[in-house]
């Protein structure tokens, strides 16, 4: 989610870990919040570890170069029941989707402005 710069690098990280443990706890058939493949079989992985300063990850559109994770793709919250899984866009789908979208998945992404609230912090948990 897109967070103006008021809080820093070590609450991000404490806030995202927050948000998807309860994701896990609201939601254990759908999330997990555990690194490592085992743990998230027929699950959605919340990498809450990618909000580290130090952390990487693969840029939207880009091909990733593990066997069965395709091309990053972002997707609108509408076509979230439709995804299959991380290998579902290969280089031939992901360009084909680019051609024929009609709408911008992350339309209003830039302009949004918001901190994390101590209504936020409450409402997954986090104690301050």
């Amino acid at each position: 989610m897109p967070l103006n710069r008021r809080q820093g690098w070590d609450e991000f990280e404490l806030f995202s870990r927050a948000v998807a443990q309860h994701m896990t706890r609201v939601l254990p058939q759908r999330f997990s919040a555990v690194l490592g493949p085992e743990n998230r079989v027929g699950k959605i992985f919340i990498d809450y570890l990618r909000n580290g300063r130090s952390a990487s990850t693969v840029a939207a559109f880009s091909v990733r170069a593990r066997p069965g994770m395709a091309v990053s793709m972002p997707i609108s919250w509408e076509e979230l029941n439709d995804v299959t899984g991380g290998d579902q866009w290969t280089m031939a789908q992901a360009i084909h989707r680019q051609r024929t979208l009609t709408t911008d998945p992350w339309e209003g992404y830039w302009r949004t402005r918001q901190g994390i609230t101590a209504a936020m912090r409450r409402a997954v948990g986090m104690k301050r």
